[in-house]
């Protein structure tokens, strides 16, 4: 999962939405140094991403890129997710929605900035301010996005035959996309829960 699905799945929890969005940032025994709700939050999105990576759904999707990225195929999986998401009225019945929700994401993480691990700090200057949690749901924000994805990646230089898969297989990708959010959402649900209980 990307970005904008990672602040979705923390169902606005402000602790937990932390831990999410910083999780890739926080190596080994660093996650122990945070509060224990944002320690959940890390947790979260680690039972996510193993949740995504097993699912049919994931394995069909990077089928698609495999051929032409091998190893990075599930990266552009998660940014195709994204704009599923994006444009999923179940989750954000207009754009109006979709930006309220990207707002309130930016000014809670904003109120823990004290928070983030340093190489985090840019990633959400960036990420504000060029509002990649809106941009998502359009075609030219993912075209972006693979773009950055290209750049940060070993032995990658051409974004444009990603954006092609994406844009010649729409249709497969939604339905892929339909049988797999219901089923990671409820079980976001079902962590945080258990989480409680700890």
């Amino acid at each position: 999962m990307n970005f904008l699905a990672h602040a979705y799945l923390s169902f606005g929890h402000p602790e937990m939405l932390l831990g999410n969005m910083i999780s890739d940032f926080v190596k080994g025994k660093k996650q122990f140094d945070y509060p224990e709700n944002v320690q959940r939050g890390i947790s979260l999105h680690r039972f996510i991403d193993t949740f995504t990576d097993e699912h049919p759904a994931t394995r069909s999707i990077k089928q698609f890129f495999k051929p032409k990225y091998g190893k990075y195929s599930g990266a552009f999986a998660d940014v195709v997710y994204d704009y599923f998401l994006a444009n999923d009225n179940q989750s954000f019945e207009d754009e109006t929605l979709l930006s309220v929700f990207a707002t309130n994401t930016y000014t809670l993480l904003s109120q823990q900035a004290h928070l983030f691990p340093s190489h985090f700090e840019l990633v959400f200057q960036n990420m504000q301010q060029q509002n990649w949690l809106l941009n998502y749901g359009k075609k030219w924000g993912i075209e972006k996005s693979f773009g950055g994805l290209v750049r940060r990646a070993k032995y990658l230089d051409d974004p444009r035959p990603a954006f092609s898969i994406f844009e010649n297989n729409l249709f497969a990708l939604k339905q892929l996309y339909d049988d797999f959010f219901p089923a990671v959402k409820q079980y976001a649900l079902d962590k945080i829960e258990s989480f409680k209980n700890m």
